[in-house]
């Protein structure tokens, strides 16, 4: 059984699967390639014929980083800027539509990863899922604006593709069954990041009326001086003057270029960039004016409704090796705490280990005190922000309740692909995947999780564990250590 749907750019052929609508591999933009590589994402030119939607397109160009997330090389291609639609069915009852962007630090990722397979949204909230692919790296975040006025967003086109996919669900998902009136975003780790970039853009305002955003805030931007830096390092790399160098270079040396210079900037918390990572969306241009945090603290976003949180120990997935005295001394200092900062998680953990504390460490500066300065930003608000934690422990090694674990549980996917790896031995968690994912259901439908919003006063937090429940104020022995810290 198959299903046609016609769009802004033509008709296209979904399936069943599941027991629900999939569509795959539709094109919300033009090709970024040849002359349009590191410019804003132009119309697609459509089509007439009926076009299948039964396979997903590529991702966008990227290496396997080796980790547990990205291990696996992904097909790829400039041509990337696709999504994915998830549907009970292409009818006109207007459901509500949950927006996904994919993490992998804005380097790795795709829609298509079966972790985010929407069927049991679709069937058990009634939600219409999208997913999208999108311009990274060094092909979505280098500032090139020095080079013309058709380059101005080439910073931030990564960002500026998730707006363009926004319009398209805008104009499109009433033919899928869902209400562009009624658009939830969610991400996690890097699409946490797109999230609270997006909540901060002038650009998608009024294009969704809720906001997740999953182990990431608002902190990873670059200034324009920081993005001129990387981009300095990438004409270097590439041995590059002008853009018809940067356009005769292939993805491939570019790929590799990009590599480099990730490795040579982040082999410290580089003072340059401001502890932000090379090839991050860069602020000072129309897409993103100020930094994300900076606008929300001035009112942008205020009337969308925002969900967040953080896993208690994420910092397991990427600190693999054991950590002494003296390099968590260092790590302390990048941080901007040094002895301050390790006497306070001597304190809050007093049988930890070095590597032990510089989990606890990595966890709280990249993720957990991020997002209470975004809800803290957010508290005068008109609509309310939400807090969780995730506090369920893996049985696999050490990764306790890490970086991503969160994620099948949410989507209630436990039994997909890889998830196995990443739960441990034992018993599947099943009634926290369905307390998760009813919490996430009542927050895309009604823009409540059904827990207490988050104040300066109380700090409720629900945190998710084998018993969920609400907490005041979890990070109160912790907080006060990073004040004035990035």
């Amino acid at each position: 059984m198959s299903t046609i749907v016609t769009t802004t750019f033509g008709p296209v052929q979904g399936v069943v699967k599941d027991d629900v609508l999939l569509f795959s591999g539709i094109p919300y933009a033009a090709a970024p390639t040849g002359p349009l590589r590191f410019q804003a994402a132009q119309p697609h030119a459509g089509w007439e014929e009926v076009r299948s939607a039964s396979r997903f397109g590529k991702a966008a160009p990227q290496l396997a980083t080796g980790s547990m997330t990205a291990a696996v090389p992904v097909p790829w291609s400039e041509d990337c800027l696709f999504l994915n639609i998830t549907t009970p069915a292409a009818d006109d009852q207007k459901r509500p539509v949950f927006f996904w962007i994919h993490g992998g630090g804005y380097r790795t990722g795709q829609g298509a990863v079966p972790w985010y397979n929407g069927a049991q949204f679709a069937k058990q909230g009634d939600i219409v899922t999208v997913s999208i692919n999108y311009r990274m790296g060094a092909l979505g975040f280098t500032d090139l604006s020095r080079f013309g006025p058709q380059y101005a967003t080439s910073g931030v086109n990564g960002i500026l593709d998730q707006i363009t996919a926004l319009e398209w669900v805008r104009d499109n998902i009433a033919a899928f069954g869902g209400d562009p009136s009624q658009v939830t975003i969610g991400g996690e780790s890097a699409g946490a990041f797109a999230v609270s970039t997006l909540l901060g853009s002038p650009r998608a305002q009024g294009l969704f009326q809720r906001a997740i955003a999953q182990s990431g805030a608002a902190q990873h931007t670059l200034t324009k001086e920081a993005g001129g830096i990387v981009t300095d390092a990438l004409l270097a790399a590439l041995q590059a003057s002008d853009m018809a160098d940067l356009q005769a270079a292939s993805v491939d040396d570019i790929l590799a270029a990009q590599a480099q210079i990730d490795l040579e900037m982040r082999a410290g918390l580089s003072s340059r960039l401001g502890s932000v990572a090379p090839f991050y969306p860069v602020a000072g241009n129309d897409v993103l004016p100020v930094s994300p945090l900076l606008a929300i603290s001035r009112g942008m976003g205020a009337a969308v409704a925002l969900l967040t949180g953080t896993n208690k120990d994420e910092a397991t997935l990427f600190v693999l090796n054991p950590v002494d005295a003296d390099k968590l001394a260092k790590e302390a200092a990048n941080y901007g705490g040094g002895q301050a900062l390790i006497a306070c998680y001597k304190g809050l953990y007093p049988q930890a280990s070095t590597t032990e504390l510089s989990i606890a460490l990595a966890t709280d500066f990249s993720f957990r005190i991020p997002a209470l300065r975004l809800a803290e930003a957010r508290a005068e608000a008109a609509t309310g922000t939400w807090m969780y934690q995730f506090n369920w422990e893996s049985r696999s090694g050490q990764l306790k309740a890490t970086h991503a674990l969160e994620i099948p549980f949410v989507f209630n996917n436990l039994g997909k692909p890889g998830v196995d790896v990443f739960l441990g031995p034992g018993a599947t968690p099943q009634a926290l995947a369905d307390t998760m994912h009813s919490a996430w259901t009542q927050f895309i439908r009604t823009g409540n999780p059904n827990w207490p919003a988050y104040d300066l006063q109380r700090r409720c937090t629900m945190v998710f564990d084998t018993e969920s429940a609400v907490v005041f104020d979890p990070d109160e022995g912790r907080r006060g250590v990073w004040e004035g810290i990035r």
